[in-house]
């Protein structure tokens, strides 16, 4: 789990060292897609539920490996006889644990290799070898072939459980540096194990989907099994109205980039299959309220979010809905070209051109040219759209991503910095810890270079939550550096990135450390604006509202909200009003550190994204707003300033 990253390699540190989670899990889009094989298969999904356990230097293989059998064959019954463990290669010790200590025959212990038996967070982290749980569901299940095994995809051997030995550090050099305590991460889920519980044949007949199937199928008039494609099409609907209704009750919205594109292309798929079953208006937003009565016990934020959901849905659908029937006509002419010119290929040009002119999203296309016989030349399309990129481009570059390297992780294990800037923007005698020139540490910067300098306190914000990272000068006595910019790259290590203006500075030395005044007051004034401005949008629109982005800069600020339309004139002159009433109400601005249950008790809004400690900074302003926020803000309202949209 990636949330954990930094806890296995040592960085951060929790107040616990057991964990176990029951995660809300989205697959569809990326490296792991699996959009497109939903409804086609028993095991496939957009949303599921990852339950996991996890230690953290605490227990390791002998305990996870028992207690994992002591689950799966006491708490859920599952028959012994049927379960078969696989192991990576080189792993004696989970070999022997498994046969010796737990008992299970040789036979049914499979050793695999590294693409099966060693799983990583990525190219570089946390790793280690793998163990994972299979249950025989019979011969009915599987091929038929005697050599049929746990490597065999037919469907008979169904993992479900996956125990991850997290014993290495994969660096940017391939190899595996030992972590400094090892530790666990397993994951298992909740449908394939709830199917294997329930012996159903899919997930899709557990008591999570299936009562999504027969409300389905009862408002369409159609009847499970009575035909493979009515069956798929009701397991689209069922699993695409899982996650629409996670994904918007979370604040996502459909838009064209990033997860907002993950949930048009959801949304719009089970809009498609819905025409199978005779459906030609809107019907997933249906599906939702049902999605609600299902879940809302394990999440009852579901019940805040119902109608909103649903109208997000609803919006969606009818929007789409009108684009395919302006595009059908155009879509069936490129077929019936290919069909005349004897082609089983659309060339990129017009599936390009149906995206372009008709709206139709390429994944779409595909589908509809697969069920056709037909393929897409994706190449030629990526090639069109680069031509289009490159007409539309302006010259704007936007600011290259700090590029986090191995030396910050490494820094971060030994340097702390601490921040004093909530009460003050200059601090002296700051120590010079470390000097960085191209991301290499460095004893010393000289005038006209650049580079970054870590000190061991410091009243410059790091850039973070959108607010930009402090400008100002460091001044010694045998040097001055002008700060051109402050990050954060990895938890508890505060950059300076700076452009030497005089002398020199070597590590070790004394600085004064010196924010610029107008800088950092202009960025308090548009931060605590965010906060109004997003009070009041809540206040006019609903509480489905919240914030997905920002930026806070000293000359302006943008704020990002999930909304399911844009904002008319009317509404916006509103919001201003509201807002600018709130400054010359000049309220107090008042900020403490809790704890994070209780800021949640009091009613904080946390924003979705940010990674929050046990302790956290609550921001209020009078009984209008209440945010968790880290960032530097005006004492009181009034000073804001006229706020403008």
């Amino acid at each position: 789990m990636n949330q954990f990253k930094n806890v296995f390699l040592g960085i951060e540190k929790r107040d616990y060292t057991r964990a176990a989670t029951c995660q809300k899990c989205v697959r569809a889009g990326g490296k792991h897609n699996d959009l497109e094989n939903v409804g086609k298969t028993a095991r496939h999904h957009t949303f599921f539920e990852m339950l996991g356990n996890f230690s953290f230097g605490d227990y390791f293989k002998k305990d996870a490996t028992a207690w994992a059998w002591e689950l799966v064959t006491q708490g859920f019954k599952m028959d012994p006889q049927r379960i078969w463990i696989s192991i990576h290669y080189s792993d004696d010790e989970a070999f022997q644990l498994w046969n010796k200590s737990v008992g299970i025959p040789a036979e049914r212990i499979v050793k695999l290799g590294d693409k099966d038996n060693f799983w990583a967070m990525g190219d570089t982290g946390p790793c280690g070898p793998c163990s994972e749980l299979y249950y025989d569901q019979g011969e009915s299940f599987g091929c038929g072939r005697r050599e049929c095994s746990i490597e065999c995809e037919c469907g008979r051997y169904t993992e479900f459980w996956n125990l991850v030995f997290m014993q290495y550090n994969r660096n940017d050099k391939g190899e595996l540096i030992p972590l400094p305590k090892p530790s666990i991460d397993t994951g298992a889920g909740l449908e394939r194990t709830s199917a294997l519980i329930q012996h159903v044949p899919s997930n899709f007949e557990t008591d999570l989907i299936f009562p999504l199937i027969e409300y389905a199928a009862s408002l369409s008039g159609k009847k499970w099994h009575a035909s493979e494609s009515i069956d798929v099409a009701l397991k689209v609907l069922a699993d695409h109205a899982r996650a629409a209704t996670f994904l918007i009750s979370e604040g996502i919205t459909p838009s064209n980039e990033g997860r907002g594109y993950v949930l048009r292309r959801i949304i719009r798929r089970a809009l498609r299959y819905s025409r199978q079953l005779d459906l030609h208006e809107a019907f997933l937003y249906k599906l939702t309220d049902k999605v609600e009565e299902l879940m809302k016990d394990a999440y009852p934020d579901l019940t805040k979010s119902k109608e909103y959901v649903a109208s997000v849905t609803k919006s969606e659908e009818e929007k789409f809905q009108s684009v395919v029937e302006n595009a059908t006509s155009e879509l069936e002419s490129v077929f019936d070209q290919a069909i005349d010119q004897k082609r089983s290929v659309i060339t990129g040009k017009e599936a390009f051109k149906l995206y372009d002119t008709f709206g139709l999203p390429l994944d779409f296309v595909q589908e509809m040219a697969n069920e056709r016989n037909f393929q897409v030349d994706t190449t030629g399309f990526d090639e069109e759209m680069e031509k289009q990129r490159k007409t539309a481009r302006a010259a704007w570059k936007g600011d290259a991503a700090f590029e986090e390297q191995e030396v910050y992780r490494n820094l971060s294990q030994t340097y702390r910095t601490t921040f004093t800037g909530y009460n003050t923007i200059r601090e002296a005698e700051c120590e010079i810890w470390q000097i960085l020139i191209n991301y290499k540490t460095a004893g010393k910067i000289s005038e006209g270079e650049t580079g970054e300098i870590i000190l061991n306190k410091t009243p410059f914000y790091a850039e973070s939550g959108g607010q930009l990272g402090d400008r100002g000068v460091l001044i010694g006595h045998s040097g001055r550096a002008r700060v051109v910019d402050t990050q954060v790259p990895v938890a508890g290590l505060i950059v300076h990135k700076v452009e030497m203006e005089k002398g020199s500075f070597e590590a070790g030395e004394f600085v004064d450390a010196q924010v610029d005044p107008e800088f950092r007051q202009s960025v308090r004034k548009n931060h605590t604006a965010t906060h109004l401005l997003h009070a009041a949008l809540r206040q006019q629109l609903g509480d489905h509202v919240k914030q997905s982005g920002s930026l806070v800069a000293p000359d302006r600020l943008r704020f990002d909200f999930t909304h399911y339309s844009g904002l008319k004139a009317d509404e916006m002159r509103t919001l201003e009003l509201q807002v600018n009433e709130k400054v010359l109400g000049n309220i107090l601005v008042n900020t403490k550190i809790t704890t994070m249950q209780d800021a949640v008790a009091e009613g904080a809004m946390a924003l979705f994204g940010e990674k929050y400690g046990d302790q956290v900074r609550m921001v209020t302003i009078g009984d209008y707003s209440k945010e968790l926020c880290g960032g530097t803000h005006c004492g009181s309202t009034g000073e804001v300033g006229a706020f403008l949209i």
